[in-house]
C-alpha cells in the first residue's frame, strides 16, 4: 500500500508539472506557443480581482517564479534543455511586467507587446541567463525582461503624468 500511495504521490506531482510548466496547456499551442502563453498569463491577471499595486500579484510572481524552476525544469530533456512547451516562463514574465502598472486594456496590450519583444530581443544580459542549468535558465531570462518591462512601462507612465 505505501508504494502505491508514493507511485500516486509522483504522477500526480509529474502531473502538476506538466500542468504548471506548459502554462495550463497553453504551450502547446501549434504556433507560437510562447505568445499563447503570455496571452492566456495576461487573461488570467485581468479576470483575477487584483492589480499591479496588489501584494497578492508580487507574492505570486515570487512563489511562481520557484515553482516554475522545478515545473519547467521536469519538462527538460538531454535532446531539448529549453522546450518550447515550457511556457510558465512567459507567465511569470509578463505578469512582473504588469506590476505596478494600472489594470487598464491599454496598459495591458502594452504589457504584453513590450515583454513579448524583450523576450524575444533579449537585451543584455537576459541572453545570457539562458545559459543556466535547466528550469533557472527557463525561468531567469523571462524574469528580468519582466522586471525591464515593467521598468521602462512605468518610466512611461510616470513621464506621461508629468
Amino acid at each position: 500500500m505505501g508504494s502505491q500511495a508514493i507511485r500516486l504521490g509522483r504522477s500526480v506531482l509529474s502531473w502538476l508539472a506538466w500542468l504548471t510548466g506548459t502554462g495550463l496547456g497553453s504551450g502547446f499551442f501549434p504556433v507560437a506557443p510562447a505568445t499563447a502563453g503570455s496571452l492566456a498569463a495576461l487573461a488570467i491577471y485581468y479576470a483575477v480581482p487584483f492589480n499591479g499595486t496588489s501584494p497578492a500579484l508580487f507574492f505570486l510572481t515570487g512563489i511562481g517564479f520557484f515553482v516554475g524552476v522545478w515545473a519547467t525544469g521536469s519538462l527538460v530533456t538531454d535532446d531539448d534543455p529549453d522546450p518550447k512547451r515550457a511556457v510558465w516562463d512567459e507567465f511569470i514574465g509578463v505578469w512582473v511586467t504588469c506590476l505596478l502598472l494600472p489594470k487598464t486594456l491599454p496598459w495591458i496590450a502594452a504589457a504584453f507587446v513590450c515583454f513579448r519583444v524583450l523576450d524575444i530581443v533579449k537585451p543584455w544580459p537576459i541572453r545570457r541567463l539562458e545559459k543556466l542549468p535547466g528550469g533557472w535558465g527557463i525561468m531567469s531570462d523571462d524574469l528580468l525582461a519582466g522586471v525591464y518591462g515593467a521598468v521602462l512601462l512605468n518610466g512611461v507612465r510616470l513621464v506621461m503624468s508629468i
